[in-house]
């Protein structure tokens, strides 16, 4: 694992134009399976289910979620027992990311949409927890206090990297954000942009994440609602055409769901003014890449114009 996950600077006719700084922190880098802030969010959720002599770990995602696909390898090389509660039918157990997780020892159950909604539930939880009392329960996405702990981390190591003024990242379940917000402590603008369509939930679970650390409320950050294209892995022709054409002039891979968005909303924000001239920007690449098997497999995504990391295509 590559750790502090390297910083680069990117060079874009734009940025130029306008006069700004911006720089991207590679952590789709750190582990070819178990990048971004799938890394970050299970480092210390993992660390906590073996001191605490789970025998393993349930936890809940869709189809193609990346955070089932990186949780399962990750108890796969730690030796823990998983379970994937999957929202859908038994038939995606054959897709490009589940038939992985399965591989890597994942018990899959799959559930209807309506039991699905009650993840978050403490009723539905304490079920979970009799019928598997030896069993660690993670959110959706991998987003708690524990998580957070292991976002902070980014903060810590951009001090050592670079100065900024403010840092981006995509959000969907809220872990990343918060555990920046946590971690910068007020000295840098956060800036979010929703991956999914939400009206002020997101807002909500940070505030929520945020307490369960320390008790307290910044007020340094900032979720945009207005670059979800669609919803959740929804994207357009055009969309998809102006990432490409990102990826290729700075050579940094993306997928549409996550980062992707982030820089579509980027290259917006400047065209409209948003940043001051000479503001210094850090990206947050939080990996999510072998989403873009799923994409393909859908046919959603030309696999001749969005080709996986070599250590994807080996699996």
């Amino acid at each position: 694992m590559s750790k502090p996950s390297i910083l680069q600077k990117l060079n874009h006719p734009l940025f130029e134009q306008y006069n700004l700084n911006v720089q991207i922190k590679r952590d789709d880098l750190i582990d070819p399976i178990i990048s971004g802030n799938k890394w970050r969010k299970l480092k210390y959720n993992l660390q906590h289910v073996q001191a605490m002599g789970f025998k393993g770990v349930i936890s809940f995602g869709g189809a193609y979620s990346n955070h089932i696909h990186a949780l399962s390898y990750a108890c796969n090389k730690n030796q823990l027992n998983s379970i994937g509660i999957i929202r859908g039918e038994a038939d995606y157990a054959n897709n490009y990311t589940l038939s992985q997780a399965a591989k890597w020892g994942m018990n899959l159950q799959f559930v209807n949409r309506v039991t699905y909604r009650q993840r978050n539930e403490k009723k539905y939880l304490q079920e979970i927890t009799k019928q598997y009392p030896d069993y660690f329960i993670i959110p959706e996405g991998g987003s708690n206090a524990l998580a957070l702990e292991g976002v902070v981390e980014i903060c810590d190591e951009l001090s050592h990297q670079t100065q900024y003024d403010t840092l981006m990242t995509p959000v969907g379940s809220a872990g990343t954000i918060s555990g920046l917000i946590s971690g910068d402590k007020n000295q840098h603008k956060i800036l979010g942009i929703a991956i999914l369509k939400q009206q002020g939930y997101l807002e909500e679970e940070i505030n929520n994440l945020l307490i369960t650390r320390d008790n307290k409320l910044a007020n340094n950050w900032k979720v945009l609602n207005n670059y979800h294209d669609g919803g959740y892995a929804r994207f357009t022709v055009e969309s998809i055409k102006e990432l490409q054409e990102f990826a290729a002039h700075t050579g940094v891979p993306f997928e549409p769901i996550y980062s992707g968005k982030m820089i579509l909303a980027l290259l917006d924000l400047i065209k409209s003014g948003y940043f001051p001239k000479n503001h210094r920007i850090v990206l947050l690449h939080t990996g999510g890449l072998q989403g873009l098997g799923g994409l393909i497999e859908q046919k959603k995504l030309n696999k001749d114009e969005w080709p996986l990391p070599l250590a994807l295509q080996a699996l």
